[in-house]
């Protein structure tokens, strides 16, 4: 793995938690940090997938509003099917 250094400043606080942290858990600052950076990757990641997934199921039910998802989750409580997008 190619790996490039960099500087970053940190509070002093939050330092000494990473630092903590990583002792704790067996490992150096570095690896703790690497570890942080790609979790908080994964999940925005993961975000626009469930982000891209509602604009495209938004799409295909016709939804251009609040109050289309409105109307929809109503008739659904009360048992209608909505006219548009459905089977």
């Amino acid at each position: 793995m190619s790996t490039k250094t960099f500087n970053i400043a940190l509070p002093a606080g939050l330092v000494k938690e990473i630092d903590q942290t990583a002792k704790a858990e067996y490992k150096n600052r570095s690896e703790f940090i690497r570890e942080a950076v790609q979790l908080r990757l994964r999940q925005l990641q993961s975000w626009d997938r469930i982000f891209r997934a509602g604009r495209e199921a938004a799409k295909r039910l016709g939804i251009k509003s609040e109050a289309d998802v409105d109307r929809i989750v109503n008739e659904y409580r009360h048992g209608r099917k909505s006219k548009k997008g459905r089977s």
